[in-house]
């Protein structure tokens, strides 16, 4: 039975209150940012955009795109996958998924009222099945988001589209990587092509924009584990999939942020990171994987970091009718972006 006094005083405290009535402070500050009139804005109308962000298309045709502190970018291409095709589908699946945020309850921020950030559309590709040209494209795309200061967060696309975000984001210094996946993706040219999704970081590594003694790769496994020689020798740091239950979220966290240090960092997150209950809709599954709770448990650990930037990669919307792998890719976007913002304002102070 409840207590009569503790019943009498929610009655008086609750009874006849709205939707929008709080009287904790932070949860009131909260919704005085998503109630008008008592009523929150219906999450299955409008225009899907990612994260629900509002629609800024003209933004990157604009001087300093538009005012935006972050940007919100789709990267419609996957003419990189090495196994299934269909990660140019990632952008509009993520985009279709509706409430995600607008509160990060661990963290306790609401992103989205702490910064100014837009969804501008997808990255303009020339020709749609020549892949080298795709590069390019994306590439001077992200100069031009560079030149803007603007933080970009992608979602791709297969991951070989990393390779070119980095080529801009690291064009002055390397960066610093904080990498889940089940693939390091640090192979060779194959076939001719250096620009696959399995060979980014050491592309990256080689043309000096990616520090690999600051990359720290997380959930690897599979029977691939022979490709990644590239890994071992230029000082990535690998935690495979079945090490993180034996060390601990706490250690690799710990392993993470003590590997990236204080300089500038970006998170690409692989939803092939993920086990396929968690995320089937992807190119190249890998059975034994990391756990939703366990991702975001690592996400949120890193806060603090410098982060520049960050991606969502390799959702494939057709191989999962469920559509938990958009879910999931579009909460570590949610996550990468509470990182993003948290950053952003310790450098501006």
């Amino acid at each position: 039975m409840i207590d009569p006094k503790k019943l009498d005083h929610l009655r008086s405290k609750y009874s006849g209150s709205g939707g929008d009535d709080f009287h904790d402070p932070e949860f009131k500050r909260v919704a005085a940012l998503q109630f008008s009139g008592g009523k929150r804005v219906q999450p299955f109308s409008g225009v899907s955009t990612l994260l629900d962000a509002p629609y800024r298309p003209d933004a990157p045709d604009l001087a300093a795109f538009g005012g935006l502190d972050i940007a919100l970018v789709g990267v419609p291409m996957d003419l990189g996958v090495t196994n299934r095709a269909g990660a140019r589908l990632g952008p509009r699946a993520v985009r279709a998924i509706e409430r995600i945020g607008p509160y990060e309850h661990v963290l306790r921020m609401v992103p989205s009222a702490a910064c100014t950030l837009a969804d501008v559309g997808d990255v303009p590709l020339s020709s749609r099945f020549n892949l080298e040209t795709c590069h390019a494209d994306i590439q001077a795309f992200y100069h031009k988001v560079m030149d803007a200061g603007v933080v970009p967060l992608s979602v791709g696309g297969d991951h070989s589209i990393t390779y070119s975000i980095l080529k801009a984001l690291g064009r002055g210094r390397p960066v610093g990587m904080v990498h889940f996946d089940a693939h390091c993706d640090t192979g060779g040219a194959y076939e001719g092509s250096k620009f696959h999704h399995g060979g980014p970081f050491r592309q990256a590594v080689l043309d000096g924009v990616l520090d690999p003694e600051r990359t720290v790769q997380i959930g690897i496994r599979g029977s691939t584990e022979y490709l990644w020689e590239f890994s071992y020798e230029s000082g990535m740091t690998v935690i495979h999939a079945e090490d993180i239950p034996k060390r601990g979220i706490e250690d690799v966290i710990a392993t993470a942020r003590k590997v990236v240090g204080d300089g500038p960092v970006y998170v690409s997150f692989d939803v092939d990171c993920l086990d396929p209950v968690y995320a089937p809709g992807t190119g190249t599954p890998e059975v034994g994987g990391v756990t939703t709770r366990e991702a975001l448990a690592i996400l949120r650990g890193l806060s603090g970091i410098d982060v520049i930037g960050g991606d969502v990669v390799e959702v494939a919307p057709q191989y999962d009718a469920t559509t938990n792998t958009a879910q999931a890719g579009a909460q570590m976007l949610f996550e990468i972006l509470c990182l993003s913002v948290g950053a952003l304002a310790r450098r501006k102070g």
